[in-house]
């Protein structure tokens, strides 16, 4: 059996994470904004679908990808040339969140419901949560969300209406985040699409001890500048 957490209850050390399914911590009958800003420091975050409980991941190995190792493929570096878009951060982090939420053509439902929506937007109010989002003529047609937390990124979804238009996304989040010094974004599970874009796989133990070292480095907590990705790609 794995922990059922009450209010106020600890998470259980990430090194009791099931095996298989891989990274199941513990599980919840409700989240909180205050529960996911305390799972995301000890390296867990939340996934489940509609009826089941709140259910913790810890998984083993982690993927990351350290922002100075994206790999720009020869396809996105010329849609990035093309600069017929722009980036701007923490505009419209609701719009981000719900089209992430969006069925997908692989399933017909998300496990981003109504109430992850209304904790992530908290979280983002509070300084937290953040979108990247790429426009078009003032049409948001992709993007990402997540977490910071000290200097990680923790990485949650992405969606796209043009083509390429979350990867745009992702390699101004990820030219971000090098600039100012963040140590890696938090990718979670391993998917080919991640390896392609220079995402690797590292023990847990390995991911928590860097987690450690970078959550509490002082960062000013708050909406990123929204035009502090323009700048990239522009050669």
């Amino acid at each position: 059996m794995i922990p059922w957490l009450k209010n106020g209850m600890p998470f259980p050390p990430v090194s009791q994470a099931r095996s298989y399914p891989n990274g199941l911590l513990a599980a919840s009958e409700d989240i909180s904004a205050e529960r996911v800003l305390t799972a995301y420091r000890e390296g867990i975050f939340p996934w489940y679908n509609v009826g089941e409980p709140v259910l913790w991941w810890s998984p083993d190995p982690r993927m990351v990808l350290f922002p100075h190792e994206i790999k720009i493929s020869r396809s996105l570096q010329k849609t990035l040339s093309k600069h017929h878009y722009s980036v701007r951060l923490d505009t419209a982090f609701r719009e981000v969140i719900s089209a992430c939420a969006d069925a997908r053509a692989y399933s017909s439902t998300s496990w981003i419901q109504p109430t992850i929506e209304d904790v992530y937007t908290e979280l983002h109010e509070m300084g937290h949560a953040h979108s990247v989002e790429t426009w078009v003529d003032d049409e948001l047609v992709g993007g990402l969300y997540g977490m910071a937390i000290g200097k990680i990124f923790f990485g949650e979804s992405m969606f796209m209406r043009q083509s390429d238009a979350s990867k745009i996304a992702f390699a101004h989040l990820a030219r971000y985040l090098a600039e100012n010094d963040y140590v890696a974004i938090d990718c979670q599970m391993s998917t080919t699409h991640l390896a392609s874009l220079g995402a690797r796989e590292i023990p847990r133990a390995e991911f928590t001890a860097m987690l450690v070292n970078a959550r509490d480095i002082s960062v000013p907590i708050g909406k990123w500048p929204a035009q502090d990705a323009a700048q990239y790609f522009t050669e």
